[in-house]
């Protein structure tokens, strides 16, 4: 008369062994110093990795690790259940390859799909979970997406539009680069996918511009790379229309693609990053804009669903956060709850339009995406 209560108390152990409770981070510039500051705070232990000392007085054991090093690395992954990578794009696969190799959960916040691909390669043959692309784009603008979509019966078109931006810019460019050098370049000159007329295809990257306002705020869009994840596969045939751009203050585009193109800087990424970041270095007082819009039927009638958001700086985990730092941050940190709470899968590849949006904003961390 006991055995289903003592299987289900069995049952109830192994999903809480299985839980995360240990994470290291790695890469401590100011996204992944926030998203472990934002770790500790939602209860996890937190193991941070960097090249340089922490002399912030932080709620977590911070060292000193050199993650290129594969024994380095191979020692800091075998203390956790979890590790998120905040490192430049081109360090992930490695990082990846030895978390897949010890069983432990991966996550990370790359807009690269080549990376993305290689991480989609080791979930097939893994009993962890490889989630990468967990950012703000890719990352929580697809999830919103994700969420539009399914309010239709039949949906024509999914346009995502996200800009990171000085809410005071300075300069015919009207940026600040708050984000990492090498991660914009990447955006800028990489190949872009769509769907257009219910075709998966490849298109330019810095083209098809658009003007676009939110919140009275005039902006130019124009493709960019990797913003969309894995949602081309996932909705194609469902779809007609599935696009993302980057948002940036009128101008900007023409001045890049004179910068890459016209001067030669696409064959010189690293110099490029060098040259643009010394330009205009970040700044604290900044914004990030949302705008996604999805058309469709809904019994029968032709309807639009829009998001459209301004997030700027908060107040949270004890410090003041850039609004690309705490909303890149608190979204990997919102899905590493969920994870946690058993709200998303522990194994294979997680895609972020598989996540509910109300689930995710029930979150602790998530609920900053809540806010008015």
């Amino acid at each position: 008369m006991f055995e289903p209560s003592l299987r289900a108390l069995g049952n109830t152990l192994q999903d809480l062994m299985s839980q995360i409770s240990t994470i290291a981070v790695l890469g401590l510039g100011k996204v992944g110093l926030l998203a472990a500051r934002l770790l500790a705070n939602a209860g996890f232990t937190v193991n941070a990795h960097d090249l340089r000392a922490i002399e912030a007085d932080v709620p977590f054991k911070a060292h000193v690790t050199d993650v290129t090093n594969e024994t380095e690395l191979a020692g800091a992954l075998g203390e956790v259940e979890a590790v998120l990578s905040c490192l430049p794009y081109h360090c992930n696969i490695k990082v990846a390859d030895v978390a897949h190799r010890l069983g432990v959960h991966y996550f990370d916040l790359t807009e690269d799909v080549p990376t993305t691909q290689h991480i989609r390669d080791l979930a097939a043959k893994g009993s962890s979970l490889m989630a990468p692309q967990c950012g703000l784009a890719p990352g929580f603008v697809g999830i919103v997406a994700a969420s539009l979509v399914e309010q239709f019966d039949e949906c024509r078109s999914i346009r995502m539009r996200v800009g990171a931006l000085p809410q005071h810019p300075t300069g015919l460019l009207g940026y600040a680069f708050n984000w990492s050098p090498a991660g914009v370049v990447n955006e800028y000159l990489n190949d872009c996918e769509v769907i257009e007329g219910g075709v998966h295809k490849w298109v330019s990257p810095m083209e098809w511009h658009e003007t676009i306002y939110v919140d009275g705020t005039r902006l130019e869009a124009f493709t960019t790379s990797g913003g969309l994840g894995t949602m081309c596969e996932t909705y194609l045939g469902r779809v007609e229309n599935l696009d993302y751009k980057t948002m940036r203050y009128p101008g900007h585009m023409d001045l890049m693609n004179f910068f890459f193109h016209e001067l030669l800087l696409r064959d010189q990424r690293e110099l490029a990053g060098e040259i643009l970041t010394n330009a205009k270095p970040p700044v604290d007082e900044d914004v990030v804009y949302v705008h996604v819009a999805s058309e469709g039927t809904i019994d029968g009638q032709l309807r639009r669903s829009e998001y459209v958001r301004a997030f700027r700086p908060v107040d949270v985990a004890g410090v003041r956060a850039t609004a690309i730092a705490w909303t890149t941050a608190g979204s990997v940190t919102s899905v590493i709850e969920m994870v946690r709470a058993g709200t998303l899968p522990e194994q294979g590849f997680l895609k972020q339009e598989d996540i509910v949006l109300a689930d995710f904003v029930a979150t602790p961390t998530g609920a900053l995406f809540a806010q008015p």
